[in-house]
C-alpha cells in the first residue's frame, strides 16, 4: 500500500468526525435534560412499569366469573342445571379499583424520583465535561506560558546572563506541562463519553457544548426552599402515596368483612311422572363465625399508624437536609466568586510582576517557576471551586424534589 493511499485511509474517519462534530448543533444544559428525560435507557425501562399498573387496574375491575354445573342421577330428578353467581357486597369492586389507582400513582410517583436522579446525574455529567473543557483550556495555556518561560530562559542564556542549569530546569516544566494537557484531553474524552451515556449516545460522538462552567445558579431562599421541599421531595412524596393507598387497603379490608352473596338459579330435569322441566333457586352466604377478617384490618390500621410516624420524622429530616444542603451550596457558591474576583486576578498578577523581574535579571528562576506553579494551583482550585458549586446545587434541587433554576 503507497504512503498517500495510507494517508488517505487515516483521514477519512478524522474527515467524518470532524463534519460530524461541524453538523452537530451545541448542546446546552437545558437541551441536555431534555435528551436525557427522553432517551435515558434507565428511565425508559421504568417507564414500562406503567403497563404493570395498568394491568394491575383491569385486574381490579374484573367481576368474579359465574360457575355453570350439570349433574345427572338414577334418582329424581334425572338431571340438574345450575348456574352459580358469586355477587360482592358492600363496594368491593370499587374499593379494588381504588387501591390498584392509588398502586399506580405510586409507579408514578417513582418513576417521577427516577427522573430528579437522572436529571442531577445528567447535570453533573454536562457541568464535569464543561470542566474538562476548562481545565483542558487551562492547562494549555499554562503549557505556553511554560514555553514562553523556556525561550526566555533560551533567551538569557544564549547572551550568557544565566547558566546551562535554567535552561533544563525550564525544560523540565516545560515537559511536565505538556504532560498535563495531554493528560486533561484524555480527562475530556472520559468525562463526554459519561455524558453520552446518560444520553444514550454513542461513546465517543463529538459533544459540542454550550454554556460556561461559572454560570452559577442565583441565590435562593432557605425558606422558600424548604416549603417546597416539604411537598416534592422524593422520600416525602413516596411516604405519603404509600400512606393515601393504605388508607385504600384498610376500606378494602373493612369491606371484605362483608361476606359475599351466592345466587343460584337453574332447572331440574326428567322428572316423571311429576314434571320434565321444573325451575329452582337458591341463596348461599358465609358465615362469618370464626373468622372475620380483623387480621387484615388490624395489619392495615399498624401499617397507617407507621406511615403517618414516618412521615412526620421525614418532614423534620429534609428540613434539616434541606438546610444542610443549601448552606453548601450558598458557601460552595461564594468560594467561586471569591476565586474568580480575588484570588486568580492576585495570582496572575504575581506571575506577570515574577515574569517581568527574571526578563530584567532582578529575580532567580526558581522564583518565576513558583509564581507559575502557583497560578496554575489556583486556577485548577477555582475550576475545582466551581464543579463543586454546581454539583453542590445538583444535589440541593435533587433534595427538594424540583427545579430550582
Amino acid at each position: 500500500m503507497g504512503r498517500h493511499r495510507l494517508v488517505r485511509l487515516l483521514a477519512v474517519p478524522v474527515l467524518g468526525a470532524v463534519l460530524a462534530s461541524a453538523q452537530a448543533p451545541p448542546l446546552d444544559l437545558k437541551g441536555a435534560m431534555a435528551e436525557a428525560q427522553a432517551n435515558n435507557l434507565d428511565l425508559r425501562a421504568a417507564r414500562e412499569r406503567r403497563a404493570q399498573a395498568i394491568a394491575g387496574l383491569t385486574i381490579a375491575r374484573q367481576i368474579p366469573n359465574p360457575t355453570v354445573s350439570f349433574a345427572a342421577a338414577r334418582d329424581l330428578p334425572h338431571e340438574t342445571l345450575l348456574w352459580d353467581q358469586p355477587i360482592e357486597l358492600s363496594g368491593k369492586r370499587g374499593q379494588r379499583i381504588a387501591v390498584a389507582k392509588e398502586e399506580q400513582r405510586g409507579t408514578e410517583v417513582e418513576i417521577a424520583v427516577l427522573e430528579r436522579q437522572v436529571r442531577r446525574r445528567t447535570r453533573e455529567a454536562f457541568y464535569r465535561a464543561q470542566w474538562a473543557r476548562a481545565q483542558r483550556d487551562q492547562l494549555k495555556a499554562a503549557q505556553e506560558l511554560a514555553r514562553r518561560i523556556r525561550d526566555i530562559v533560551q533567551q538569557r542564556f544564549d547572551v550568557g546572563d544565566v547558566a546551562q542549569l535554567e535552561v533544563i530546569q525550564a525544560d523540565v516544566e516545560l515537559t511536565r506541562a505538556t504532560v498535563d494537557a495531554e493528560t486533561a484531553q484524555q480527562a475530556l474524552r472520559a468525562a463526554d463519553a459519561q455524558l453520552a451515556g446518560l444520553l444514550n449516545r454513542k461513546p465517543g460522538t463529538p459533544l459540542p457544548l454550550s454554556g460556561r462552567l461559572d454560570e452559577i445558579p442565583p441565590d435562593l431562599s432557605l425558606d422558600e426552599t424548604t416549603r417546597v421541599a416539604l411537598t416534592s421531595s422524593a422520600g416525602i412524596q413516596r411516604t405519603t402515596q404509600e400512606l393515601k393507598t393504605e388508607e385504600r387497603r384498610l376500606s378494602l379490608a373493612k369491606a371484605e368483612r362483608v361476606p359475599n352473596l351466592g345466587l343460584q338459579a337453574g332447572v331440574d330435569l326428567n322428572s316423571p311422572p311429576d314434571f320434565s322441566v321444573g325451575p329452582r333457586g337458591q341463596v348461599a352466604i358465609t358465615l362469618p363465625l370464626f373468622y372475620h377478617g380483623q387480621g387484615e384490618v388490624a395489619l392495615s390500621s399498624a401499617k397507617l399508624s407507621f406511615l403517618h410516624l414516618s412521615l412526620e420524622a421525614l418532614q423534620t429530616a429534609t428540613s434539616a437536609e434541606v438546610a444542610a444542603a443549601y448552606f453548601d451550596f450558598v458557601a460552595k457558591a461564594y468560594q467561586a466568586q471569591q476565586y474568580k474576583a480575588r484570588i486568580v486576578p492576585e495570582a496572575q498578577r504575581l506571575e506577570q510582576m515574577s515574569e517581568d523581574s527574571y526578563r530584567s535579571g532582578k529575580s532567580n528562576l526558581l522564583t518565576l517557576i513558583d509564581a507559575q506553579r502557583k497560578l496554575n494551583e489556583i486556577q485548577r482550585a477555582y475550576l475545582d471551586s466551581l464543579l463543586a458549586a454546581q454539583s453542590s446545587f445538583a444535589n440541593l434541587e435533587e433534595i427538594v424534589g424540583a427545579n430550582l433554576d
